[in-house]
């Protein structure tokens, strides 16, 4: 990593946890496209809408992760086969009531951000103060969607 400054080693540690980011946020991305589709219930008309929000910043977020990923000087996976295997999230089922799809995206919420806290710490035992700063910037964002999906949660 001689342009960056950066170990060869702790970087490569760095590049497989935004790999398995990036995993995880193709499977995210691939859940909200699901209940964006096929919300029902009460709160059909919010959640079609919140779902698109998210999978469209899901989207903007898969390619960031991936171009961080080739900054460093790797090759992000991009096979959904590997995404599979090496994603913390699961599959989701197409037929849950609402309340089940926000507790289910409550729940990868979690996953994700305990992901990014494994990124920044291995990225700031490597000095790669630019991973830290564009995952700190997720876990910003995705803390504060926690929230408001707590909230539309209590509302149903």
């Amino acid at each position: 990593m001689n342009y960056l400054g950066l170990d060869d080693k702790k970087t490569a540690k760095t590049v497989e946890e935004l790999n398995i980011l990036l995993a995880d946020y193709h499977l995210y991305y691939q859940k909200l496209r699901n209940f964006h589709w096929n919300v029902i219930g009460k709160s059909f008309f919010d959640l079609h809408e919140k779902f698109e929000e998210l999978y469209d910043d899901a989207k903007l977020k898969v390619d960031e992760i991936a171009e961080r990923i080739l900054t460093l000087r790797y090759q992000p996976a991009s096979n959904m086969s590997d995404y599979l295997k090496s994603s913390n999230l699961k599959e989701s089922k197409s037929d849950l009531s609402d309340s089940q799809m926000i507790k289910t995206l409550l729940d990868d919420h979690g996953i994700i951000l305990k992901q990014m806290r494994k990124v920044t710490e291995i990225a700031d035992k490597g000095g790669d103060e630019g991973t830290i700063d564009l995952i700190g910037a997720y876990i910003r964002e995705l803390e504060k969607n926690k929230l408001d999906a707590r909230r539309m949660e209590n509302e149903n």
